[in-house]
């Protein structure tokens, strides 16, 4: 098929876009990005915002599918930035989906568009979205993705993928920032340390992907409007994870503690201060974070086994092999 990607220069959506050469399709990438190195290698780079609707509905035009994994991300930043890339962004989406003649969207969502503050233990699908907001990240995804789900029809089949917490080589995210943490000192275990969450190696939540796309592909594809959890399939103690994350990268375990009724009152300071002062930086702390940090958030996958046939192939273990290669190689900007 002749896919789009969205996004398909950043950490997620690369790997999306090297599924879909490998297996012989044709992939343009919509980003603000240049990406040359995607360019060499036969991807079509198409440069725009989200936010201009008559770009991306350009960028749809002769598209198979969608993959629309680009967003606004992170814990802090003002509520009309997070509105305007991941709701009306993904609305943009949708109508040049439409315009174009486009017949499969997928969004890339999050498990925390669920997240209330509370611990989270096997759930499923059918657990609601929260009435409170502790981010503007997940408020927006919740919005982004009822509307991917409501605009599901038989012309145009949509569905939602949760993946949580994406990790692998070339993650300049979640494991830069830890580790970036780690050396700076300012890393400190949130809780009482032993709270299980599920994350998902970065091909695997790649292959989730392309597997709901395909499923779409049938007219009555039981994927169509529906959203799903994607994990390893088995949760880890999260301080434990991070501390294997921070031992390859030759980083010594987190050593200080705070609890997370300290946590929390931290965060609120912070982004007490944060707003008055109109800080654009990230806050070292906030309510939000907090509770991620310190309870249990796993998930159960079930549904995404049964209905597109998804398989975490990738184990946790051989996928901290892979991540520890790259953390320790000569060149961790390679692009395959």
């Amino acid at each position: 098929m002749y896919a789009l990607v969205t996004g398909g220069g950043g950490f997620l959506g690369r790997y999306i876009v090297e599924q879909l050469l490998d297996r012989g399709d044709r992939v343009r990438v919509f980003s603000r990005g240049a990406y040359p190195e995607l360019q060499a290698i036969g991807v079509e780079v198409v440069r725009g915002d989200l936010r201009e609707g008559d770009a991306v509905a350009e960028a749809c035009h002769s598209i198979d599918a969608v993959f629309h994994v680009a967003g606004k991300v992170g814990i802090w930043g003002h509520w009309q930035d997070f509105y305007k890339t991941n709701v009306l962004g993904t609305q943009n989406v949708i109508d040049g989906c439409r315009r174009a003649g486009v017949k499969i969207l997928t969004l890339t969502s999050s498990p925390s568009v669920t997240f209330n503050g509370s611990d989270q233990i096997g759930i499923d699908e059918s657990v609601p979205y929260p009435s409170n907001w502790l981010a503007d990240y997940p408020h927006s995804k919740a919005l982004a993705e009822q509307l991917v789900l409501a605009a599901s029809e038989p012309s145009l089949r949509t569905c939602a993928l949760r993946p949580h917490l994406v990790w692998g080589p070339r993650d300049q995210h979640l494991t830069a920032r830890l580790i970036a943490r780690a050396r700076s000192g300012r890393l400190r275990r949130v809780g009482e340390g032993n709270n299980l969450v599920d994350m998902v190696y970065v091909e695997n939540a790649a292959a989730a992907h392309l597997q709901a796309a395909d499923a779409l592909q049938a007219a009555d594809s039981p994927a169509a409007g529906r959203a799903y959890f994607i994990s390893q399939g088995e949760p880890v103690e999260c301080w434990k994870w991070i501390d294997e994350i921070l031992a390859l990268a030759e980083q010594g375990p987190v050593k200080y503690s705070l609890s997370r009724a300290g946590a929390e009152r931290l965060g609120a300071v912070c982004e007490w201060v944060y707003r008055t002062l109109d800080i654009q930086s990230e806050p070292p702390m906030t309510r939000f974070l907090a509770c991620q940090l310190a309870t249990a958030h796993w998930f159960d996958i079930s549904a995404a086994r049964r209905d597109f046939g998804y398989d975490p192939v990738i184990s946790t273990e051989a996928g901290m092999r892979r991540l520890g290669a790259w953390l320790n190689g000569p060149d961790q900007s390679s692009t395959r």
